[in-house]
C-alpha cells in the first residue's frame, strides 16, 4: 500500500539537542533511523532518502510570530539566556547554542515531509525527528521550540489543500498543534492521550472542542493511567475511523510520540511495541481509506531510548514504506552492536515484546463503570452530534 515514500533525514537534526541529561536525546532518533537501515527499509526501491534545508522566517511565521523568532534567536546565541515569557530557559526548555537554527532544521525536515507528499512526489513521507507538538505561537514548551507538525500543516493549506487531519497518538496531550488550528474549519486535530489530570500538560480534555468557527474539529481523549493495548486500540477505533470518514481530509498528518509505552520513564500507559505498531498499521490504513493515500508520519516524544523508540519506529518506518517488519524479526546484530559500542548497553533480541493485540471494534454503549469507556463516551459524546455522528452507535 505504499507506491512511493519520501524518508527525510539529515545528520544535521542531532543538533536539536538540549543536553546529556534532558530526555529528548538525539540518540534516540539517531538509533530509530539506524535500525531502520539495517533491517533494510531504507533500500527499498521506491523509497527516497532526502536531506532538508532550516526553515526560513517566512515559513516558521506560518505558525509562530516574528517576535518569538526573534527571541529564540536571541537565547540561541547566549545560552545563559532565561525569558520565561516565552518558556526559554526553563527546565524543559533549557536554551543551547544555535537553538533557532537546530529548531528551524527540524521544521523544514517535516516541511520537506509535506512538500513531497501534497506535491505528488511521494505518496507517503516520514520525519522522524518531527512532531515537536507543544510548541505555541509565542512560546516554547514541553521540549519544543518550533512546532514542526503545525508548520506542516500550514504549508499544505497555504499551497491549496482543503482539509487536513491531524492525528497524534502521543503520550501527551498535542496542545501546541491543537492551539494553532482551534479555530480553523479546514484543520480536524485528534489527540489520543493520558489524561491531563495525572500527566503534563494538564490539558485535553473531551470537552475542548475548537473555537466557534471550528466546533467538533478538536478532538481529544483523555486515557486513564494503566490503559494497556487492548483499552487504547479500543479508544482508537471508537473515535479515529468514524470522524476521519466524515471530514473526509485531503491530507493526513500523524504525530507518533512512543511514550505511551509501558516502560517510557515520563507515563503512566501500559502500552507494548505491538501494540503501537497495530495503531501504525491502522493509521496507514485510514490514510489510504479517506486521504487517497495522502500521509506524512512525523515522530514525537518517546524517552526510554533503546529498549522502545527504535523497535517502534523501525516498526512506523516499515509500515510507511509498505514493509511492515514481522513482529518475531530478530533485531540485527550489527545494531546490537552499535549499541554496545556507542551506549554500552544491551539491546533488544526482538522486535516484538510478545503480545499479538488485536484492534477490537467499539460497539455500541458503553460500560459506564469502565474509567475507559466513560472517557471514549464523554468525546463521542462531545464531538460525534457536531459531525452529524450518533455517539451511541458504532
Amino acid at each position: 500500500m505504499s507506491s512511493s515514500v519520501t524518508f527525510v533525514w539529515d545528520e544535521r537534526l542531532a543538533g536539536y539537542d538540549f543536553g546529556p541529561s534532558h530526555p529528548l536525546a538525539p540518540i534516540r532518533v539517531e538509533l530509530a533511523v539506524r535500525l531502520a537501515r539495517d533491517l533494510g527499509l531504507l533500500d527499498l526501491p521506491h523509497v527516497v532518502e532526502v536531506t532538508a534545508e532550516p526553515a526560513t522566517d517566512d515559513e516558521l511565521r506560518l505558525v509562530h510570530s516574528q517576535r518569538y523568532l526573534d527571541a529564540v534567536r536571541r537565547a540561541g546565541e547566549n545560552p545563559h539566556t532565561m525569558d520565561l515569557l516565552h518558556g526559554l530557559g526553563t527546565d524543559d526548555d533549557p536554551v543551547f547554542v544555535g537553538m533557532h537554527e537546530a529548531s528551524a532544521l527540524v521544521v523544514g525536515a517535516s516541511l520537506a515531509a509535506a512538500r513531497a507528499v501534497v506535491s505528488g512526489r511521494s505518496e507517503h513521507a516520514v520525519n522522524l525527528a518531527g512532531g515537536l507538538h507543544h510548541a505555541m505561537p509565542e512560546s516554547a514548551s514541553g521540549f519544543c521550540i518550533y512546532n514542526d507538525a503545525a508548520a506542516a500543516i500550514a504549508s499544505a493549506l497555504a499551497t491549496g489543500v482543503e482539509r487536513v487531519a491531524y492525528v497524534d497518538v502521543d503520550v501527551h496531550h498535542g496542545d501546541g498543534t491543537e492551539r494553532i488550528f482551534w479555530d480553523d474549519p479546514r484543520v480536524l486535530t485528534i489527540s489520543l492521550h493520558e489524561s491531563g489530570r495525572f500527566l503534563f500538560p494538564g490539558t485535553g480534555f473531551a470537552t475542548d472542542i475548537g473555537g466557534a468557527s471550528a466546533e467538533g474539529l478538536a478532538v481529544n481523549v483523555a486515557l486513564p493511567p494503566g490503559t494497556g493495548d487492548e483499552g487504547w486500540l479500543r479508544a482508537f477505533d471508537a473515535v479515529v475511523p468514524p470522524l476521519l470518514a466524515s471530514f473526509s481530509p485531503q491530507l493526513l498528518v500523524t504525530q507518533h510520540g512512543c511514550d505511551s509505552h509501558r516502560l517510557d520513564p515520563l507515563a503512566h500507559l501500559e502500552l507494548t511495541i505491538d501494540g503501537q505498531r497495530t495503531a501504525y498499521a491502522a493509521l496507514h490504513a485510514l490514510a489510504h481509506a479517506h486521504a487517497d493515500g495522502r500521509w506524512v508520519a512525523l515522530g514525537g516524544g518517546g524517552y526510554e531510548r533503546v529498549e522502545v523508540v527504535p523497535r517502534a519506529w523501525a516498526h512506523l518506518v516499515g509500515e510507511v514504506v509498505g514493509r511492515p517488519v514481522p513482529p518475531q524479526t530478530a533485531v540485527p546484530a550489527s545494531w546490537l552492536a552499535y549499541v554496545t559500542e556507542r551506549l554500552a548497553r544491551r539491546g533488544p533480541v526482538s522486535m516484538s515484546d510478545g503480545p499479538d493485540p488485536v484492534l477490537r471494534r467499539w460497539t455500541s454503549g458503553a460500560d459506564h463503570d469502565d474509567p475507559l469507556d466513560r472517557a471514549v463516551h464523554a468525546t463521542r459524546m462531545a464531538v460525534f452530534p457536531l459531525h452529524g455522528l450518533d455517539p451511541h452507535w458504532d
